[in-house]
């Protein structure tokens, strides 16, 4: 027969791994609930934050965080807009990451609630030439009654801005009568008020009228004076730089284009602003889980010095002794680790349901935590399974 010792497989390492915490039952509950809750919690930790990040970039997305405006500017010598072409907007469409575009201009007409107002006393409203794909590019929406469609731009009605309503005291659009203002030498049916557009301050301030219906009644020239344009949010800065040039090539010096509104760069700060403070608190977590089972296996080693004495007496190495508690530790936060990702992702779903985000659980902390609890398995089983090995036959027998 030969003498050199058996090896073991990984399945008898997982078997012994298993052997060992079977006797010792509520032991291994309490230590594997010590990596448990540590993982639950980096997990949770990162996916709170994840998911609130989701629903707060969702509601900056509402606002136009991808949203620019090319505005044409008056000359100071002759005071006037520079012709920007009336198809600036479908140009602008042609530029590659660009998703929606739309233009407004102003009429220059003077908007009155009655005409019996004389017209130096008007409302300093504004009068705006309107597409009827305004409000997608610009993320508005209709509060009461109904925007400007390709059947109504060429009539006599118009649509309120929040605060064009206020001033002129129609917020509401019922069912009765549709209420009417008179501007310029006509009276224009209210047809839509719009709801408050945080983004877009000057056309809530302002009376919106067809483009067609516009021209028809106020003289309007076609030229418009603004531009909208929502394009893909990684590309906007490159957009921005083409917009003036494609918007009016004969000198694009003459458009003024926004920067991206602060509201962009308030989302961009969030997207590393959680990071650092939430693994910190994760990692004092695991640390915590990870002393927890490094306890638990260096006492598990005084416990059963006999045991240990006695396989070394049969015939075990001080490897298969040092395998066997290794593998106790590994599978006690293996055990450990799946139990917290379990607890992670219920914890971080029931919580993004309580306060209406969507639920996000990133992929890497899932991973990450497993990967954890293998790491801190092998870490704190690593001395404990050392010292085991270490005793002689007679030394681990004649513990007490």
């Amino acid at each position: 027969m030969s003498d050199a010792p058996v090896r073991l497989s990984p399945l008898d390492l997982a078997a012994l791994g298993f052997a060992g915490l079977r006797t010792r039952p509520l032991r291994a509950v309490l230590s594997a609930l010590g990596i448990s809750i540590g993982i639950a919690t980096m997990i949770m930790v990162v996916g709170i934050p994840a998911s609130s990040r989701a629903d707060l970039d969702a509601r900056l997305s509402a606002l136009g965080t991808n949203l620019l405006r090319a505005q044409a500017t008056i000359d100071q010598v002759s005071q006037t807009l520079p012709p920007v072409p009336e198809a600036a907007a479908d140009m602008a469409a042609r530029i590659g990451p660009v998703e929606l575009t739309s233009a407004v201009a102003n009429t220059h007409a003077n908007v009155r609630r009655s005409d019996k107002i004389p017209a130096e006393q008007g409302s300093g409203l504004t009068v705006l030439a309107a597409r009827p794909d305004l409000l997608p590019a610009i993320g508005g929406r209709v509060a009461s009654g109904k925007y400007l469609t390709a059947a109504t731009d060429g009539l006599p009605i118009v649509v309120l801005g929040d605060k064009a309503a206020s001033r002129l005291g129609i917020t509401e659009v019922g069912s009765g009568p549709a209420p009417t203002v008179w501007i310029g030498d006509r009276w224009f049916t209210v047809g839509g008020v719009l709801a408050p557009m945080p983004l877009a301050p000057d056309v809530e301030r302002s009376v919106l009228v067809g483009w067609t219906a516009a021209r028809t009644w106020l003289r309007f020239d076609g030229h418009p004076t603004v531009v909208f344009v929502r394009s893909a949010e990684a590309e906007l800065e490159n957009v921005r730089k083409v917009l003036a040039a494609t918007v009016f090539p004969p000198n694009p010096a003459r458009i003024e284009v926004s920067r991206p509104s602060d509201a962009l760069a308030a989302k961009r700060i969030t997207e590393t602003a959680f990071s650092g403070l939430f693994l910190g608190l994760a990692g004092v977590a695991l640390l915590v889980g990870a002393v927890g089972v490094a306890n638990t296996m260096v006492i598990s080693v005084l416990e059963r010095k006999r045991e240990i004495g006695l396989r070394r007496a049969l015939g075990s190495t001080r490897g298969q002794v040092r395998g066997q508690f290794l593998a106790e530790s590994v599978t006690l936060c293996l055990l450990g680790g799946l139990t917290g990702a379990a607890l992670g992702i219920l914890g971080t779903s029931a919580y993004a349901v309580a306060r209406d985000w969507p639920a996000v659980i990133p992929p890497a902390a899932v991973l990450g935590g497993a990967g954890s609890a293998l790491a801190i398995g092998v870490l704190a089983g690593l001395y404990p399974a050392v010292r085991a090995a270490r005793l002689t036959p007679t030394e681990a027998l004649a513990a007490p």
